[in-house]
């Protein structure tokens, strides 16, 4: 017996991608979107089939990607941004409704979502991150992208 592999694949070219990125902490979202494009650009994923969207803040980008996916064909999406922890319960919130919109949002639509929203304790923290975070988002979407289509023929 043979056992049937998908195996990674990391190719980008033809795939449309949609971008969120959050406003709030807009130098850590800046650092993540740059590194983000740079990897989704060697990946093969031509500038123009990539749209960028900016909202807000990290509870804005659920119903911007529900938009996105019912209104582009799309691949995939990613979400970029940072929620830094604060003095109050705030954080908590806006990190734990953030995340499960896009996890429930996913689970519904069948597109894949990389989530990339920092969620940190301090500002260090974000800046040491937001640069891995990027790329790996870029990573996550594209290799996600090929599975589906694979699993689809």
């Amino acid at each position: 017996m043979s056992i049937y592999r998908f195996d990674p694949n990391l190719d980008g070219r033809n795939l449309n991608i949609g971008i969120v990125l959050s406003r709030f902490n807009e130098d850590i979202g800046k650092i993540e979107l740059d590194y983000c494009l740079d990897e989704l650009s060697c990946l093969g994923v031509s500038e123009s089939d990539i749209i960028l969207v900016t909202v807000p803040g990290a509870l804005e980008i659920g119903t911007t990607l529900m938009h996105m996916i019912e209104n582009y064909e799309l691949n995939a999406l990613i979400a970029l941004g940072a929620v830094i922890r604060g003095e109050t319960f705030h954080f908590d919130i806006v990190s734990n409704e953030m995340a499960a919109s896009i996890a429930k949002l996913s689970l519904e639509t069948g597109v894949p979502i990389a989530n990339g929203v920092l969620t940190v304790d301090s500002y260090e923290q974000a800046i040491s991150r937001a640069p891995i975070k990027g790329r790996d988002c870029a990573d996550v979407a594209v290799e996600m992208s090929n599975l589906f289509i694979k699993l689809k023929s």
